[in-house]
């Protein structure tokens, strides 16, 4: 394995650690401002609708002016963030520094991953994205770990500290990442590369594509809505803290196993679209199932656990389908864009879901799996039209006059 790639999967463990030290503390922290529960959901999707607007930036950018000093701009603009969202106590400032630190962290998560797939042999890509995964999983686990043990000292302060961690992770990236986009493999440089423009390119997807991408924000929203309310429902149905926690944990193992495993094999199978469209019906069809039987506990060991491997197995899969869509000049572009349509799904799914269980929280397991199906549908219509399109890349980005 080239000492590259060794590198930046170095990063997906270390992110994995440092912004994940706040989420053990922030439900506390918001019992200490005082502010509604409710409030909570719009801090997670503030922070996801910051990253609606700034990926396809990020990559557009990284694309026409190399990768590094962008990611180490954005992880200064999510410390920034972290700092606001301690030092505010208005539940609105609070939102706009989630916001903020989602626009800059987005350029981490847009511009590594590009960056991943670029250094990446055809062959592996799906095999070093599941690895990247699965090193982000087991830093979110040491994260919460750490952040908790944390909490035991300070509340608010945590915050500074990841702030502070989050400015060395800058620097180790701006030290080791190396020159990333060396000048004959730059893309199409236009003088301004502007924001507007960034968008502006979601005009250039062919239309398989933009549905595929639609697939995903439905996926997405889906998968954001039972990890949003799970938790909630466990506890309602009166099982404890601790049970919850041991089952997150057994799936936490389960989806590491996955990534490390099962899914460089099934890559090696070429059938990405196949694979996908699989994982949602048997998504559908889980959830449909698991939250209607009475030994709920026993069912969520021996049927919902195959949700979790399934949910870490299609981000593999779905980042590598998406990266071939485009050239390698495109690769930060097009990920970008991904990640928009990717966050879209986390903005709505916490808020609509949030409705629908305070009506009746089976029928929002219902919605859950209905979406998960709709999801198939659009990717069947995608891989039809793919078929009556032109061959070739379905988004490149073309060289513009000055």
């Amino acid at each position: 394995m080239k000492k590259s790639i060794i590198i930046l999967l170095s990063y997906y463990l270390l992110q994995g650690i440092i912004h994940n030290l706040g989420h053990p503390i922030t439900p506390s922290y918001v019992d200490e401002l005082n502010i509604e529960k409710y409030m909570f959901g719009f801090f997670f999707a503030g922070m996801s609708f910051g990253q609606v607007l700034g990926a396809p930036f990020w990559g557009l950018l990284g694309d026409k002016r190399g990768k590094r000093t962008l990611i180490v701009l954005g992880l200064v603009i999510y410390s920034v963030g972290q700092v606001l969202f301690a030092v505010f106590t208005n539940p609105v400032l609070l939102v706009f520094a989630r916001i903020l630190a989602g626009f800059g962290v987005s350029a981490h998560i847009t511009l590594v991953l590009s960056h991943l797939i670029a250094k990446s042999p055809d062959k592996d890509r799906t095999k070093f994205i599941a690895w990247s995964a699965a090193l982000f999983a087991v830093g979110t686990t040491f994260g919460y770990q750490i952040g908790g043990m944390l909490s035991e000292y300070m509340i608010r302060e945590v915050f500074f500290v990841q702030a502070a961690v989050n400015i060395v992770l800058a620097l180790f990236i701006a030290f080791t990442i190396g020159n990333d986009v060396p000048e004959e493999e730059a893309g199409p440089v236009k003088r301004k590369a502007g924001y507007i423009q960034s968008f502006k390119n979601i005009k250039k997807l062919n239309g398989s594509l933009l549905v595929f991408l639609l697939a995903l924000t439905l996926t997405t929203i889906s998968a954001s809505t039972l990890t949003k309310y799970f938790d909630v429902y466990m506890i309602d149905q009166g099982y404890t803290p601790r049970q919850l926690g041991n089952f997150i944990f057994v799936t936490g193992i389960a989806g590491l196993l996955t990534n490390i495993f099962i899914t460089p094999k099934l890559a090696r199978l070429n059938k990405d679209r196949f694979i996908m469209k699989i994982i949602q019906v048997i998504s559908a069809l889980i959830v449909f199932y698991v939250f209607r039987q009475n030994a709920l506990m026993l069912t969520l060991y021996t049927v919902f656990i195959f949700y979790f491997v399934l949910k870490n197995m299609f981000q593999p899969f779905e980042q590598s389908f998406i990266s071939k869509t485009a050239d390698r000049k495109s690769y930060g572009t097009i990920m970008g864009i991904r990640q928009s349509f990717f966050m879209l799904g986390n903005v709505i799914g916490p808020i609509i879901s949030g409705f629908i269980y305070d009506y009746n929280p089976l029928r929002m397991f219902d919605v859950s799996a209905f979406m998960f199906l709709g999801a198939f549908i659009l990717m069947i219509v995608s891989e039809r039209m793919a078929k009556r399109e032109s061959s070739g890349m379905a988004f490149k980005i073309e060289p513009e006059t000055a």
